[in-house]
């Protein structure tokens, strides 16, 4: 019996030490970080599951830039040639987002959208009892995700594709851009109510017309069904605006084409049909 304890004496001795330190050095490994690439001629945009509270840069050659006034999801990063640094983004729930950037000259992605997994912690100490456990069916799907933060980052841009505009009886229906990502166009469309009566949308129909050839010239309409509606009204008060997003898988246009935005009234006849050329569908920004 004292033999065996005497062992297990110095059993504890000897291996106690290294089984400690390899569990302190399991523990304390870092965690590897990902890399975002970004240079000085395109804005990376890094979308977030919280408003930006902070974001700093740990060298001068990259720009991470966000709305410091109103917090918002984004911020769109810059590189000048230079050495690596790194990123850290603070989200207004304290979360904690650390990332490697590099200057790259061509780039193959300009958008990341970056899921609450992702956080390499929080600024505060947060208690499991005051964690909410949301089921699965709570989350939108990752396209749907996309879809949103996309639309909400072209509503904060100022980019326009040109002029196209028309108006009837105090209301004026307005294309702002039209942009192409993946493999889908974003219509950024813009009503505005300048009457002094409340408009009801009964529809917003975008259709492509094709003009048949021959002797009995004919109209041929095809409806193009949106993938997603972003922030479409039902009502347009009057002397309020409302801009909303389109998105419909990418389709281009022969000469003898077009496209078509048809708004209509709910009980009312303050309706526009606007023709969209095919420069505009096919030289999407």
């Amino acid at each position: 019996m004292k033999t065996f304890i005497l062992i297990l004496i110095g059993f504890v001795y000897t291996f106690a030490p290294r089984l400690c330190l390899a569990q302190a050095t399991a523990q304390q490994q870092p965690i590897p970080l990902d890399t975002i690439y970004a240079n000085d001629t395109k804005n990376v945009a890094l979308f977030f599951p919280e408003p930006i509270r902070q974001g700093i840069t740990g060298s001068d050659n990259f720009v991470f830039t966000y709305n410091r006034e109103e917090e918002q999801y984004f911020g769109l990063l810059q590189a000048k040639p230079g050495k690596e640094s790194n990123l850290l983004v603070v989200n207004r729930n304290g979360s904690i987002f650390s990332y490697i950037v590099r200057y790259k000259k061509q780039l193959s992605k300009l958008n990341y959208f970056i899921p609450l997994s992702k956080s390499i912690g929080n600024e505060r100490p947060i208690l499991k009892d005051s964690i909410l456990v949301k089921s699965s069916e709570e989350f939108v799907d990752n396209s749907t995700y996309y879809y949103q933060k996309f639309c909400s980052y072209l509503l904060n841009r100022k980019q326009r594709i040109g002029r196209i505009k028309k108006r009837n009886e105090g209301i004026i229906l307005t294309v702002e851009n039209i942009v192409f990502d993946k493999d889908e166009l974003y219509f950024v469309i813009e009503i505005e109510n300048t009457s002094t009566m409340d408009y009801d949308l009964n529809f917003l129909n975008l259709s492509v017309e094709t003009r048949q050839k021959g002797k009995r010239k004919s109209l041929q309409r095809l409806y193009q069904e949106p993938i997603y509606k972003h922030n479409l009204p039902s009502k347009i008060m009057e002397n309020e605006t409302a801009r909303f997003v389109y998105v419909l898988s990418k389709f281009s246009l022969s000469d003898d084409r077009r496209a078509i935005l048809e708004l209509n009234e709910k009980n009312g006849e303050r309706n526009i049909k606007m023709k969209l050329s095919h420069r505009y569908i096919n030289n999407p920004n």
